[in-house]
């Protein structure tokens, strides 16, 4: 490891690479940028440029630096999974976006080998770092929901409810069954936060995908195509502990994005947050409880959120400054154990596929679904 600050090098200098992961990194005064990798040689310059980094189009400059001791990939999805390996080899710890990879799988053997060689890994599952997420569920750990009942979850998102509004990946043009997009791009925070609020596994899922606008612009190409993708999405959930859940995500739906909105109802009490930016804010927390059924507002503690943070803070810089700090401390060894590892990105991940399994064969789906394997995160 680095002597001084943590080396961190990031794969991807595109939108969202600009938008959270870098000013996450940039933020922490224990973390150094040291270099900037993309495709997109301007790209990688301009970010180099302005976080003091070095730029280079081949990712694998950042894994042959010992200057470096976190990978971040803010690549394509389908370019996760190579990238990931090959920095888990080069003993590198790993940030990924979601997913580490489209098949549950994949997503095992990068978490096992990341386990056989001690690194830490992360997965970019923004959303349970808001401030109001993790003070919700430290109320719920703490007991004052009771005994949790029902999840209820929801990712609303008009981005392309337009049929002209580009869609960035030219692998989603389509003419067969449908795949995920949707489910896995948006649905996907918020079975996480399932995950780790009720503290138990899903046993058993049913759901249904929809292709609610066929005919989508490509940006790649720059004309419309058919795009048979799963544009909105519903399922149901059954518990180990008993609890059940729905969740939907769509990014046809009107309303501001994220457009996350988790709810949590216990035998003492229920909480909602609500992360959606509107009218300047970007999240709400509201509890009630069994004598005082109208929710109320709850103030979130200055300590959930990042140096200089308030809910008037873009969400996206907001929630990753977080994210990265929380996994500079657990590199670090100034916390312990290591949250939204792959192991989490496992357990989501493997949902998703069930789901998916779900809607073609029109039947519950029952979890895990490689029960030969062991560990199923936590």
């Amino acid at each position: 490891m680095a002597a001084e600050r943590l080396g961190i090098g990031v794969v991807g200098a595109g939108r969202w690479a600009n938008w959270a992961h870098l000013p996450g990194w940039a933020r922490d005064e224990r973390c150094r940028i040291v270099a900037v990798c993309d495709v997109d040689p301007q790209r990688a310059a301009d970010a180099a440029e302005r976080y003091g980094a070095t730029a280079t189009g081949d990712y694998r400059d950042l894994l042959a630096r010992d200057d470096i001791d976190i990978i971040d990939v803010v690549t394509r999805d389908s370019e996760h999974f190579e990238i990931i390996m090959a920095a888990i080899e080069a003993g590198k710890h790993v940030l990924s976006e979601k997913p580490v990879a489209h098949d549950h799988h994949d997503v095992r053997r990068a978490a096992e080998l990341a386990r056989s060689r001690g690194l830490k890994t992360k997965v970019g599952l923004t959303f349970r770092y808001s401030p109001a997420v993790r003070y919700m569920k430290d109320l719920i750990t703490r007991g004052e929901l009771g005994t949790p009942y029902i999840y209820n979850a929801y990712e609303q998102n008009s981005q392309w409810l337009s049929p002209q509004t580009p869609l960035r990946n030219a692998t989603r043009v389509n003419d067969g069954p449908i795949k995920v997009a949707s489910l896995e791009g948006y649905g996907a925070p918020v079975i996480d936060i399932g995950h780790w609020f009720m503290e138990s596994n899903l046993t058993a899922v049913v759901g249904m995908l929809r292709n609610f606008v066929p005919e989508r612009m490509i940006a790649d190409t720059g004309t419309m195509a058919r795009t048979n993708i799963d544009d909105g999405d519903i399922f149901l959930g059954e518990f180990a502990s008993g609890a059940i859940c729905s969740v939907q995500s769509s990014f046809v739906t009107v309303g501001n994005y994220p457009g996350i909105e988790v709810r949590v109802y216990g035998s003492e009490g229920a909480a909602i947050a609500r992360l959606i930016e509107e009218f300047g804010i970007c999240e709400t927390l509201k509890m009630a409880k069994p004598d005082g059924v109208e929710f109320r507002d709850v103030e979130v503690p200055p300590s959930y959120y990042p140096p200089g943070g308030s809910p008037r803070e873009s969400w996206r810089t907001l929630y990753y400054a977080n994210l990265t700090a929380n996994f500079a401390s657990e590199v670090l060894g100034e916390i312990e154990g290591n949250e939204g590892n792959f192991d989490d990105g496992l357990w989501v991940q493997e949902v998703i596929n069930a789901v998916e399994i779900s809607h073609h064969e029109r039947r519950w789906v029952t979890l895990p679904l490689d029960p030969q394997a062991s560990g199923m995160g936590g």
